[in-house]
């Protein structure tokens, strides 16, 4: 018979490692994703666009709501950490525009 500790702590590790994986594959799509967020606030600058576009943040928002409750995430965690982002992105495009 297994001993139900080490059962508890082998299945402990496992979900640690998970963790681990999924963490790495956050930041580098996080980096990934404010790579585009750069060149779009390159481009902003160039053409003396506004760094901040409230319709496609709305529509972002609603986008990422739906594909929380898809994938069984609170809504209003989704929409909160997508607000932070879109504020450090904005942060970004006034930089470029400096």
């Amino acid at each position: 018979m297994t001993n139900p500790v080490a059962q508890a702590a082998m299945l402990l590790k496992e979900h640690r490692e998970s963790i681990d994986r999924l963490d790495a594959i956050l930041v580098y799509t996080l980096g990934e994703r404010f790579k585009h967020t750069q060149a779009v606030g390159k481009l902003k600058a160039e053409h003396d666009l506004p760094p901040s576009d409230p319709s496609r943040e709305a529509a972002q928002i609603a986008r990422l709501e739906d594909l929380a409750k898809e994938a069984d995430l609170d809504p209003d965690f989704a929409k909160a950490f997508l607000n932070f982002i879109i504020q450090e992105v904005i942060r970004h495009h006034r930089k470029h525009q400096e």
